[in-house]
């Protein structure tokens, strides 16, 4: 370890003949290559007795070494199955299942979830676990929809929680950061299938979120605000909203304008990988991603961060990153700021608190952004600003405990069903279970 998270350039323990296994943007090559393929529960138990220690591996969505293993990996093979039962209230799906996969067949069946998250291409298990989310100031993170769980502990054993049983014991393992065991099964929670539009403004001044954060985040279902922190504007203004609800189609808006074209959240990419936008309806599930489940979301060749601020002290967070434009904006392809509502999951960085998230898309030069993450952890510091547990940060280990009231339970949980750390690797030692 050569930074004080982790280093994207981790040195693979190649075997011959075996595929590197990278995340997908290509800024981890992962400690092993020893990989095996279930296609089943019963392939699942047998990996659980044969191996002293392994990680599942998901979709790769990752920017930090939280799914990483020296030791060796387990990839169940995406089968789908789905099942909604008659009172239309709820999906069990496989849990490697991928929201993009999955979310035609919900709407077709006349359902839709609740969010989802910018991108549809991560798997059900890996998003909750580090409790990723989408956009909506009533709207709680992916792992807020989840009723009903069902995981492979170390020793096999099947266990099931429910959010109407099993009160806290359910609470604790939803965003279980891969160190509760192997999900095999989730139950998501659904509502009525809508649709959607998307408007796009362009250049609102800075200035407007002083007085007007509140009006802004309100506008749509789900809002987004894109700037690279170099100018006194946000470049562009998000705004999805539900087709039955009133429309943001006004040409100037709190002193932005919009659109007339389709855009990327990075000006100089193409709009073509983008969900679409001009105001043209669609399902929910084609507007609230802002990228296609067909093309390679945001550019791919990037790093990301993200911090989680208590909505009270938004304002003051994004004047706080504004200030530091001149030295984040050379290093940035794009940063989105964005509002959740709050939850009750253990080590979700929403835990009783609504959010507000500055997210950076940082440009793939790790010397760089290594340097500049414990300035902007330190601008942030005030607002008690918690990361994104799968996106890369510098905070040490005791600050994150003081911003996590359950983690000291959450690690009597851990012990409870990994007794011998069969799902630990370096990253949950250091920076979750205080070893």
């Amino acid at each position: 370890m050569t930074a004080p998270l982790y280093s994207p350039l981790v040195s693979c323990q190649a075997e011959s003949k075996a595929e590197v296994l990278k995340n997908w943007a290509g800024n981890i090559m992962y400690s092993t290559t020893k990989l095996d393929k279930g296609q089943s529960l019963e392939e699942a138990k047998y990996y659980l007795g044969k191996y002293d220690k392994f990680k599942v591996l998901g979709t790769r969505h990752c920017f930090n070494t939280i799914a990483d293993s020296d030791s060796r990996f387990m990839q169940m093979e995406n089968r789908p199955s789905w099942g909604i039962p008659s009172d239309g209230k709820s999906v069990t799906v496989n849990a490697n299942s991928r929201y993009g996969d999955l979310s035609p067949y919900i709407h077709e069946q006349g359902y839709a979830l609740h969010n989802l998250a910018s991108l549809p291409h991560i798997s059900v298990a890996g998003a909750i676990a580090t409790a990723t989310h989408g956009s909506g100031e009533k709207n709680g993170n992916l792992a807020s929809a989840v009723s009903e769980l069902e995981m492979l502990t170390a020793d096999g054993e099947t266990v099931r929680l429910s959010r109407e049983k099993d009160g806290e014991k359910f609470n604790a393992a939803v965003v279980h950061l891969g160190a509760l065991g192997v999900l095999t099964k989730v139950t998501l929670d659904l509502q009525p299938t809508f649709e959607m539009t998307q408007y796009v403004y362009e250049n609102m001044p800075l200035a407007q979120l002083q007085d007007h954060f509140d009006e802004i985040q309100a506008s749509g279902y789900s809002v987004s605000l894109f700037t690279n922190w170099q100018s006194q504007n946000i470049a562009e203004v998000w705004v999805k909203q539900r087709a039955d609800a009133p429309q943001m189609n006004q040409k100037e808006w709190l002193g932005a304008t919009l659109a007339t074209k389709n855009l990327h959240p990075i000006p100089e990419l193409s709009a073509e990988n983008c969900t679409a936008q001009m105001g043209v309806p669609g399902p929910w599930y084609e507007r609230m991603p802002h990228f296609k489940m067909g093309f390679t979301p945001s550019s791919g060749d990037e790093l990301q961060s993200e911090y989680f601020v208590p909505r009270q002290n938004a304002v003051d967070a994004i004047m706080a990153i504004a200030r530091l434009g001149d030295q984040v904006g050379p290093y940035l392809l794009t940063s989105e700021v964005r509002a959740i509502a709050a939850d009750n999951l253990w080590m979700s960085p929403c835990y009783q608190q609504d959010c507000i998230t500055i997210h950076f898309t940082w440009k793939p030069d790790w010397p760089g952004v290594s340097k500049l993450l414990p300035i902007v952890e330190r601008e942030l510091a005030p607002y008690k600003a918690r990361p994104h547990w799968g996106k890369l940060f510098t905070m040490p280990p005791g600050e994150l405990e003081k911003h996590y009231p359950k983690l000291p339970e959450f690690r009597e949980v851990v012990k409870q069903y990994d007794p011998k750390g069969k799902f630990r690797n370096a990253f949950l030692e250091k920076n979750v279970l205080g070893v």
